[in-house]
């Protein structure tokens, strides 16, 4: 479990990656640099972004002008459905690497598994790894039964899944299937867009703890061992969103939250989408 801001996670190729980020999702260009900046310059050190984001750019702006050297900087991108298929990915890597203009890539991901298109993605991504363009890299959005059929033909295990993850949606045979495969799961949508933050029993630990609901959901995060990137453009709410590590849930606190899932998701879903 980390214990600050900037401790890492040891994934499976032996790559160190902050446990806690920003992620940038449906930011303009304008909002992603601003945000990026303020988050580096509080002591973030991960950036999660995307090519369907259409803020890449943003993304490497921020970071060359933050003044921060490259390689304290974990950065994340991910190739989206219609890019998929072998050529295609390596085609559409080159383009996130020129729009964010970096040299090379921390981790990059399988947006979606495209049904009879995600094999021959992950082999462009080992291509990429063994090429050492990237660092490591992941699967986005996979269920335990892609996770099986992707690792048998897999020459480069994962080292991530980064699912939608919260206390409404669990993923218990997601995560169960990680654990067992050394697969590290990483939290999209942490705090379900918001509609968690009036929950009672969350409301109930922030009043004890003094922190707000959102600060209780990141450090069930991080205690699940789950990394997790809050989305925000507010310098303020970034702040906040950090200063999970002076209080910790007790275990009994840590499975009330865990009771609250509903196995209802805020975005679609990998089976059908």
């Amino acid at each position: 479990m980390i214990t600050n801001l900037q401790d890492t996670v040891t994934l499976n190729n032996g790559v160190k990656m902050p446990g806690f980020g920003l992620g940038v999702y449906k930011a303009s260009m304008e909002e992603t640099v601003h945000s990026v900046k303020t988050a580096l310059q509080h002591g973030y050190r991960h950036i999660d972004t995307a090519s369907y984001y259409q803020n890449e750019e943003g993304v490497g702006k921020a970071i060359k002008e933050s003044g921060i050297p490259r390689e304290e900087i974990f950065v994340t991108s991910k190739v989206w459905n219609e890019q998929q298929g072998y050529e295609n990915t390596l085609k559409a890597f080159d383009e996130s690497l020129q729009k964010l203009d970096l040299d090379y890539l921390d981790l990059y991901l399988v947006h979606w598994p495209v049904s009879g298109k995600y094999k021959d993605t992950w082999r462009a991504l080992e291509k990429l790894y063994t090429d050492g363009k990237v660092r490591a890299i992941g699967v986005s959005n996979f269920q335990a039964y892609h996770l099986e059929d992707l690792l048998k033909d897999a020459k480069v295990k994962p080292v991530i899944n980064q699912v939608e993850y919260h206390p409404h949606l669990t993923q218990l045979e997601v995560k169960e299937f990680c654990e067992k495969e050394d697969i590290q799961l990483e939290a999209w949508s942490p705090l379900k867009k918001g509609r968690l933050l009036d929950v009672p029993l969350l409301v109930q630990l922030a009043e004890k703890y003094g922190k707000t609901p959102a600060q209780i959901i990141l450090r069930w995060d991080v205690q699940n061992n789950v990394i997790t990137i809050p989305k925000s453009v507010k310098e303020e709410r970034i702040v906040e969103n950090a200063d999970i590590f002076d209080f910790a849930l007790t275990d009994e606190e840590m499975q009330q939250i865990n009771d609250l899932n509903m196995d209802d998701r805020s975005g679609p879903n990998p089976d059908d989408f």
